[in-house]
């Protein structure tokens, strides 16, 4: 230190010796900095692999409850036009929800959340907001069982908006349409035609919508025509529907 201080070739010597051991230095340095920079790119690497699932993992959620959301959106639709519908009906009404549905594609059967607690009773009407979904055929105090219009053991008396023409439509287990039974050839009934319930059966008021015809054959061999009706009732879709009770049965 004091030749440094003193000496001017000290100085000189130093600057001379500080370019070997710079390179020393750097050499002795470069692999810390090796690691330290493969330290951070692994560590950045595992922080966006991570951040990559939080983030896929809260777009699944946030999906998840948009799909909610538009179920909740369709429900509260029906539920409007359920109280619409019910507004317009002169009966006494109950809304209802679907508990369940037959897993038998050949059996168009449904429980709903409402029983004997309820008043609901053997051979009561089901309406949605579209039209007429079935009838009940089994009451447990809490639950009950409708028989929907497209099953094959369903029939009731309807009628024809545009001249009155009356007939009987029963299920298609097939298809899942309905069909009206023994029509004559002459029958006047077209495509297009609406029908709705005539009053006539023992179940069934007068007036409610059961379907429009979709599809009407006349076969020469045949004695009666072939007449295809799509239910006016969304029975695959509707998850709340109306319990009515006739006129004289809406005081008991």
């Amino acid at each position: 230190m004091i030749l440094d201080k003193h000496v001017a070739a000290i100085t000189q010597i130093r600057t001379v010796l500080s370019v070997p051991l710079s390179s020393l230095q750097y050499a002795v340095s470069w692999p810390i900095e090796l690691v330290d920079k493969i330290h951070d790119t692994i560590s950045t690497h595992d922080s966006l692999v991570q951040e990559n699932l939080d983030l896929k993992a809260e777009q699944l959620t946030l999906r998840a409850q948009v799909q909610r959301l538009l179920a909740i959106e369709s429900e509260n639709d029906q539920l409007k036009a359920l109280v619409h519908s019910s507004a317009q009906l002169q009966s006494k009404v109950l809304i209802a929800q679907l508990l369940a549905v037959s897993a038998d594609p050949f059996l168009k059967q449904v429980i709903l959340n409402k029983g004997s607690h309820d008043n609901v009773f053997v051979g009561q009407p089901v309406l949605d907001a579209n039209g007429v979904m079935g009838q009940v055929t089994q009451v447990e105090p809490l639950t009950s069982r409708i028989l929907l219009i497209n099953d094959v053991h369903s029939g009731l008396s309807v009628q024809v908006v545009r001249n009155g023409v009356r007939a009987i439509a029963v299920g298609d287990a097939y298809s899942g349409q309905l069909r009206l039974l023994n029509v004559p050839q002459t029958a006047d009934i077209r495509n297009g035609d609406i029908l709705i319930t005539s009053g006539l059966g023992e179940h069934f008021p007068e007036g409610y919508p059961v379907g429009q015809v979709t599809t009407v054959t006349k076969d020469p061999g045949l004695q009666f025509a072939t007449i295809i009706v799509h239910p006016a009732a969304h029975l695959d879709r509707s998850r709340g529907v109306l319990l009515v009770w006739p006129a004289n049965r809406a005081k008991l």
